[in-house]
């Protein structure tokens, strides 16, 4: 899968996805994610990327030609990837999102600064908006890389020795608890169960405590849970 991120502060991303399991896996060729400065394409000699709005208005826009220039930078051979624009405005970003991008064989990541971008990009070359959440940041970079790690960690072999399936979120529930060695701290000891080596009496644990923490911490999303009659009968015991 390839990622290329449009930004006017590309060095945010190398320092975040250039080390731990990200940087692993570019280094493995399991991905590949590329970071473009939109300053590099803009044709003012002065190296302007935005302007005054129109209509008037607090702030600078944006402008099309630093930008669709970029875009058209990261196409090869007449390709057109998904682009993406991160934006308030947009669809709520969550796990099901993060699965289907990451089916995706190309995206493009563009992130916005100031009051946004010319309107007439996001008409251009934009196939969907998505925000990180019901608030403002000061560009569209952090919510770049949320982005980025949440589709990347999905592809097959980034992350090791783990089962994304389980994971919080991924079908609908939080995640059961996670102990390690040792088997005691600070007075608190690991259930016995999970010591038992008891696979199937394990995975009922693990089911029963997903649903309880479902409950306890997110009951929204418990609520919209269809529980299964098994799941009923572990909720009863």
């Amino acid at each position: 899968m390839k990622i290329d991120i449009l930004t006017l502060f590309p060095n945010m991303f190398e320092a975040v996805f250039g080390d731990s399991i990200i940087g692993r896996a570019r280094a493995k060729g399991l991905l590949e994610i590329n970071f473009t400065d939109i300053r590099s394409y803009t044709l003012d000699k002065h190296g302007k990327v935005d302007d005054y709005p129109y209509g008037a208005g607090g702030g600078m826009v944006m402008a099309p030609q630093p930008i669709f220039d970029a875009y058209k930078s990261v196409c090869k051979n007449g390709e057109k990837p998904y682009v993406i624009y991160m934006s308030p405005q947009g669809s709520v970003f969550n796990q099901k999102k993060a699965s289907d991008l990451a089916q995706k064989e190309h995206i493009v990541l563009l992130c916005g600064h100031y009051e946004g971008v010319d309107e007439r990009i996001l008409e251009e070359i934009v196939d969907e908006e998505i925000s990180i959440g019901d608030y403002v940041l000061t560009g569209g970079e952090i919510a770049a890389m949320a982005v980025t790690d949440a589709v990347a960690r999905m592809i097959s072999g980034v992350v090791q020795n783990g089962n994304s399936l389980t994971e919080s979120h991924s079908d609908g529930l939080l995640e059961y608890p996670q102990y390690t060695r040792p088997p005691e701290f600070h007075g608190r000891t690991v259930p016995e169960i999970l010591l038992s080596g008891h696979d199937a009496n394990i995975k009922k644990w693990r089911r029963k405590q997903s649903l309880l923490r479902t409950k306890a911490k997110r009951p929204d999303m418990f609520e919209k849970y269809q529980l299964t009659e098994e799941d009923k009968k572990l909720l009863e015991d």
